[in-house]
């Protein structure tokens, strides 16, 4: 199924810009992958596409709204997890440390903005995951201008999450998303 989903996205226009011998960046294979901008429901389908070429042990996460009786069963077996965003004590980040402490490759991808709305402030989630697993963490994009999704820079977490997100801002503010104006480049 998802190779079929795969030859889809790439059927609709979109150019993939990952390795095409994924060894020359082994960190794809054990990483937590973070996209930016999150504007609109098909980045799911743009961005599942793109970590699904990159990794058989990939996890997106999810809110927990799309899972229901007809979605449960499609989204489980593609690695989506669901999350209870209400719930401050849903125990994820401890979750997906424990996933990587138990699997020599895993990738978890996440959206920072945790929404499709512009944010002042994004979620740290993605960050402690990295920090506490000791992975690193991959910029992933989708540039809906171009039609190029894929993976950029690789950001190892020093614990100093002001000073380690400036780049990642960088890199952000150049990428349009579906609908830009639902991007904030200055959160924080």
């Amino acid at each position: 199924m998802k190779q079929i989903w795969i030859k889809i996205v790439k059927l609709c226009g979109w150019k993939f810009d990952i390795p095409d011998d994924l060894s020359t960046r082994p960190e794809l294979q054990r990483c937590v992958i973070a996209v930016m901008p999150h504007t609109a429901i098909a980045d799911f389908f743009v961005g599942a596409a793109v970590l699904w070429s990159i990794s058989d042990h990939a996890h997106i996460f999810m809110k927990k709204e799309f899972f229901n009786p007809l979605t449960r069963g499609i989204l489980t077996r593609l690695g989506v997890i669901p999350v209870d965003r209400g719930n401050r004590h849903n125990h994820l980040v401890e979750a997906a440390v424990d996933t990587f402490a138990s699997n020599k490759d895993c990738v978890f991808c996440l959206t920072p903005e945790a929404t499709r709305k512009p944010v002042r402030r994004i979620k740290r989630g993605f960050y402690q995951i990295a920090t506490q697993a000791q992975v690193p963490i991959v910029l992933g994009y989708m540039n809906f201008k171009t039609k190029q999704a894929g993976v950029a820079a690789t950001i190892i977490p020093t614990g100093d999450f002001d000073a380690d997100m400036v780049p990642v801002r960088e890199f952000f503010r150049n990428i349009p998303g579906k609908y830009p104006e639902k991007y904030n480049p200055d959160w924080r």
